[in-house]
């Protein structure tokens, strides 16, 4: 009995398969009627292009007024709820900074790529200067000094520092050494330069 039951449902299954091949894939789609019929143009042997023209001259006067007699029925603009209608359309208008949105609305959330900014190309320093990775400008190096020489933050190189004198001696500036000052009796003077006493030259009234 279960036998039969299966047999019946595999054969109708079939048929019903086979139905539908039949009408969605076999049988012909009707052909479908032209909206307009117009009677075909004629061109008799040995007419003239006169004749000719006023054939379609009048066939196409015939289809102005088959249009013309359209009637359109307006009661639908004077329907309330074509009234009621209203118009919601939205004014769009330039994001602010700010709200320009996701650079890419198809990435995953939370992956948005974000445009790495190009740095700046690092100046060509030349030597003695280098370049400071922080400022990106080229800068002359900090001298390391050797004691007793110190550095000169003005002119950046290593200078011996001026001795400390004792009296009675004192700072000689251009030999940077300490000497002891001569002392002179008029009319001669002090030259500081060579520490001697020079005799000054005479002034002219």
């Amino acid at each position: 009995m279960a036998s039969k039951i299966k047999n019946i449902i595999i054969f109708t299954v079939v048929a019903v398969l086979l139905i539908l091949i039949y009408i969605f894939f076999i049988k012909p789609a009707p052909e479908e009627q032209n909206l307009v019929s117009s009677s075909p143009v004629t061109v008799l042997p040995g007419s003239d292009t006169v004749n000719q023209n006023s054939l379609i001259a009048r066939d196409f006067l015939s289809l102005l007024l088959s249009v013309k007699s359209i009637k359109l029925n307006d009661a639908i603009f004077s329907n309330g709820a074509f009234i009621n209608l209203h118009d919601s359309s939205i004014l769009l208008t330039s994001p602010q900074p700010g709200d320009e949105g996701r650079l890419n609305p198809f990435a995953p959330i939370g992956y948005d790529a974000t445009v790495a900014p190009i740095p700046a190309p690092s100046p060509i320093c030349t030597l003695p200067e280098v370049l400071d990775n922080v400022t990106k400008t080229c800068i002359t190096p900090i001298v390391t000094c050797v004691l007793p020489e110190i550095l000169d933050v003005i002119t950046n190189t290593c200078i011996t520092p001026p001795p400390t004198c004792t009296l009675p001696k004192v700072l000689n500036t251009t030999t940077n050494i300490c000497v002891t000052p001569a002392t002179c009796t008029l009319p001669k003077v002090l030259d500081s330069v060579t520490n001697t006493c020079v005799t000054p030259p005479p002034q002219t009234p």
